[in-house]
């Protein structure tokens, strides 16, 4: 058996510009350090054996977090970044959308068409969470594990995870900053979804104003 913590990463600066971040390296936000903070002391008197994340710096900050006070180091994987926005990273949404109005189609009502020119599709970014989570849960038998990634490719395992099709990825919704999810695998490998999305440990003004595009 294997659980799995898996959290998104706090506020960062580019979310509060409100633009596309995908894989660009965006600090954290002021407001984002704060979170990271309630995040630490929900995981205090939780085992972990490991700790996994995206190398991004927003994910990485967020994974220390939780890291640090158990004397952990952090294993970065490149598997577990986000998604890639090519023509459209670093662009604001609202610029987005006036200028690829059939990318706000896909990202209102077709998420899992969602696939940016130049950048990674959705469609692919749910096959990789997918791969590299499980091969970190086959490598940690018998072991407690936390995953700090992104929004979007959190969105696209949490599918997989609860719906088990790509095309109805519109039944889920992005994570908050911090926000975390519980999953065990049996020994098999079969996952069972403890909780998902839970960001009971921030209090009401460290959560965003607003629903955010960016990871």
């Amino acid at each position: 058996m294997v659980t799995v913590y898996i959290i998104r990463h706090c506020e960062a600066e580019g979310n509060v510009l409100g633009v596309f971040q995908g894989s660009s390296d965006f600090d954290i936000s002021e407001l984002g350090a704060h979170q990271l903070e309630f995040l630490s002391r929900r995981f205090r008197d939780i085992h972990i054996d490991k700790v996994y994340s995206s190398p991004l710096l927003r994910a990485y900050k967020t994974a220390l977090a939780v890291a640090e006070p158990k004397a952990l180091p952090v294993i970065t994987d490149n598997e577990l970044r986000e998604i890639c926005g090519g023509i459209i990273e670093g662009m604001k949404l609202s610029d987005i959308f006036v200028k690829h109005p059939d990318l706000e189609d896909k990202w209102r009502h077709e998420f899992q068409n969602f696939a940016p020119e130049n950048g990674e599709a959705i469609r692919d970014a749910y096959c990789r969470i997918w791969q590299a989570v499980s091969r970190i849960v086959a490598e940690n038998h018998g072991k407690t594990i936390a995953i700090a990634s992104h929004g979007g490719v959190i969105r696209s395992l949490l599918c997989r995870l609860v719906e088990g099709d790509i095309e109805k990825i519109g039944n889920i919704g992005f994570s908050t900053n911090t926000a975390v999810t519980k999953v065990v695998f049996d020994d098999n490998g079969s996952p069972t979804v403890c909780f998902i999305n839970d960001d009971s440990h921030l209090p009401p003004e460290l959560l965003p104003a607003s629903s955010r595009i960016v990871d």
